[in-house]
């Protein structure tokens, strides 16, 4: 359900500390769906981007970047041109035209994975038209998600996902590893034709996905060593009998999940795992996240099993942030079947085969979105200001670095600090205002560590460290100072330990 108090305040919070700018061009009238990261944004979003690349490279994937527009017969040998579609509905007076299923979503308690078209209307007639408070149409009808462009004078499509042009070079990347399996991802630029975007990052036109994927033989599947590491590992997995009223939460072991048949393979439960690992590497709570399976009628045709990581949102409830899938050898036939080519691989004993592909399918808007929905916070206590109170090694600026006066040569010690750390750490600068005012805008922008500058600094090479959330000082020496941080950030140390309080 959507909190429209909570994103009113939050959007405000976004636009004017400078997190996401839209919808974009502001100066245009802007377009649904478009969206410009603005200074804190980005390095929020770098930093949710290197914690994919950090995960995934401890685990043996390397990273490709391919091109976002292709010819036609690529979407239609992967079944986009024809089936890539949403059920929509037309308002009847301003022909306005909405998403179904998000609709229900927003305006309703009520989940919609595998709703058919019937039970689709009975909920919409229960909704009036967000823009003119008028009756849908009741009819349903499919409109094509892909995005059209023209190369040359002949039909190109901009990709709406990254997953199926990492399948096209398989002989190449068959040749490099050398043998199965093998795993690579993209982090790149994808575009869908979304009918009415209503939810900000988390449904635009332009989006930044990051998607993984696993070739393997099929015989392999089940003989997984990396699963016998993870085994053990408990998962909020949000399972039933396929029937969404008997659906229910329970944490549960990898080694359990596999033995009550919920997850068919070894290799499919490491993937969860390590796609459920990488929310919680980037700081999202535990207690927000489950992973739902999907019910038999939502789950793709290709799919021999579906689960979809979600997470409790203030601002839209629950919200899918990834999907794991088994494709098994459907897309690699496909493009067999189209471009004429064999894409097959060869045991030891010589017997060929089609590798199957498992799925790590999200994007970096959507966790940099839930970052900024679950640890923004109003202080109301502190002259009505915000606090930004992201997890500390997720926080878009490290430190931030405060002359206490602006004379007396305590603006010229602050910059030797500044230089002294921004070759590791993304460091502010700020000389303006009271110390206080300065603490504030600090904690709006999440920065985790404010060095402050003062008298005794210049006498003992020394600094003062403020901490972001306990509000608590300790004095440093400033050749102890990098190191310190480094430890800070990755939680090495506490930092009511690490020091004299003051």
């Amino acid at each position: 359900m959507r909190n429209e108090n909570f994103l009113k305040e939050l959007h405000a919070f976004m636009q004017s500390k400078g997190f996401v700018y839209g919808p974009f061009p502001e100066i245009y009238g802007g377009i649904a769906g478009f969206y410009a990261y603005g200074p804190l944004g980005k390095l929020l979003k770098n930093k949710v981007e290197n914690s994919v690349r950090s995960l995934f490279f401890k685990n043996g994937f390397r990273e490709l970047e391919c091109p976002t527009v292709l010819p036609d017969i690529v979407w239609e040998a992967s079944g986009h041109l024809k089936t890539f579609s949403d059920k929509t509905v037309e308002c009847s007076k301003c022909k306005s035209i909405f998403r179904s299923d998000k609709l229900i979503e927003e305006f309703t308690n009520r989940e919609t994975a595998g709703l058919k078209n019937s039970e689709l209307l009975k909920e919409i007639k229960k909704i009036k038209c967000p823009n003119c408070q008028s009756n849908f149409k009741e009819e349903i009808k499919d409109y094509s998600l892909m995005m059209k462009t023209e190369v040359a004078g002949k039909a190109f499509s901009l990709r709406p996902e990254t997953a199926t042009v990492t399948y096209l070079p398989f002989k190449r990347l068959n040749e490099y590893f050398r043998k199965l399996p093998f795993a690579v991802f993209q982090i790149g630029k994808a575009y869908r034709n979304e009918i009415s975007p209503r939810q900000h990052l988390l449904r635009c036109r332009e989006f930044t996905q990051a998607e993984a994927q696993l070739f393997i033989d099929p015989k392999e599947k089940n003989n997984w060593e990396k699963y016998e590491i993870v085994k053990k590992e408990k998962l909020p997995l949000y399972t039933g009998n396929h029937q969404e009223k008997n659906l229910k939460l329970e944490k549960i072991s990898l080694e359990d999940a596999i033995k009550h048949k919920h997850i068919k393979t070894k290799a499919y439960a490491w993937c969860l795992f390590l796609a459920y690992n990488q929310f919680i590497s980037m700081g999202i709570p535990k207690d927000k996240i489950r992973i739902r399976q999907h019910l038999e009628q939502e789950r793709a045709f290709y799919a021999d099993d579906a689960w979809d990581i979600e997470i409790k949102l203030s601002s839209f409830g629950f919200v899918e942030v990834c999907g794991v899938h088994d494709r098994t050898d459907y897309d690699l036939k496909k493009h067999s079947e189209f471009s004429k080519q064999d894409l097959v691989a060869t045991r030891e004993d010589g017997t060929k085969f089609i590798p199957h592909i498992l799925e790590i399918a999200f994007g970096t808007d959507r966790p940099s979105f839930a970052l900024m929905d679950l640890f923004y916070e109003k202080k109301e206590e502190k002259e009505g200001k915000s606090m930004f109170k992201v997890p500390y090694h997720m926080a878009p600026i490290d430190v931030a670095v405060f002359p206490l006066m602006k004379k007396d040569k305590l603006p010229e010690f602050a910059e030797k600090i500044k230089i002294l750390l921004e070759n590791e750490f993304v460091v502010d600068y700020d000389e303006s205002g009271s110390i206080g005012k300065r603490y504030l805008r600090a904690a709006e922008s999440g920065t985790p560590y404010c060095i402050t500058i003062d008298y005794e600094s210049l006498e003992k090479n020394d600094i003062t460290i403020r901490d972001r959330d306990t509000e608590k000082q300790i004095r440093i020496k400033v050749s102890e100072l990098k190191e310190f941080i480094r430890k800070l950030l990755n939680n090495e140390i506490r930092f009511e330990k690490a020091g004299k309080l003051i």
